[in-house]
């Protein structure tokens, strides 16, 4: 599963899922990797961790809320072989109290920004080759969950798309596939306490994952270890879908 000699760029990578995509990409799999995120500070400690083990990345400032930021980030990374849409945001609560601007904040980050950012890469992906568009998804984009309609709704489109896509640069290469995980134990959801620890029981796992264990997912999807493998939804949510 090497990805020597492969660049990477990987949304949303300072924290989390992002984080240990990164650096699985990087010190396992011999990907270099741009790190982009909002915070400087912890883009560079991802990077100097990755450096420190001999790996190869960079850190790129960017807001994926901001329609520039995602244009200048397209251009920078234009010539990237894997591409992981991971950046996210997800509050949660009654739809009777979702904000507008709650509610546009979710779908600039989880929608448009992949929506602008895959097509601005994809074709350049097509014209040397091909490459492997990989987006996080949720087990909440198939299973109603209270609380987390804005939510579920942003990343079932992403799914939507990710088909779209399949049909629309497959034939020229570039694979296009989602894992959706489970819940995972990132510092996002750090916040939800013992909630957490209820929705982790109900998987059939009976546990949370650790965000390397959907790290690993991306990575086999990124791989040559999936060339046949396009549209793909990965459930990573220790079988909670299936029940």
């Amino acid at each position: 599963m090497t990805l020597q000699g492969k660049t990477a760029l990987v949304t949303g990578g300072t924290s989390g899922i992002g984080r240990a995509v990164a650096q699985r990409l990087a010190l396992r799999h011999g990907a270099q990797v741009i790190v982009t995120g909002r915070d400087k500070q912890r883009g560079d400690e991802v990077v100097a961790g990755i450096e420190a083990e001999g790996g190869k990345a960079r850190f790129i400032a960017a807001d994926l809320a901001d329609f520039d930021d995602v244009r200048r980030l397209a251009e920078a990374a234009a010539d990237v072989d894997v591409l992981v849409n991971n950046a996210g945001v997800f509050p949660g609560g009654p739809t009777e109290q979702t904000t507008r601007e709650s509610f546009d904040l979710v779908f600039d980050v989880n929608v448009k920004a992949p929506f602008y950012l895959t097509p601005a890469i994809a074709p350049q992906m097509a014209a040397r080759g091909g490459g492997a568009i990989i987006s996080i998804s949720t087990m909440a984009a198939t299973i109603g969950m209270s609380g987390l309609a804005a939510y579920g709704a942003s990343k079932a489109a992403i799914e939507a798309l990710t088909k779209s896509w399949t049909a629309e640069y497959g034939p020229q290469g570039v694979r296009v596939n989602v894992v959706a995980p489970g819940p995972t134990r990132t510092p996002a959801s750090a916040g939800m306490g013992e909630m957490f620890d209820a929705l982790a029981a109900t998987v059939p796992a009976r546990r949370g994952a650790d965000p390397d264990e959907i790290a690993a997912a991306v990575c086999f999807l990124a791989s040559d270890e999936a060339s046949f493998i396009y549209g793909a939804v990965l459930p990573a949510d220790g079988g909670r879908v299936a029940v």
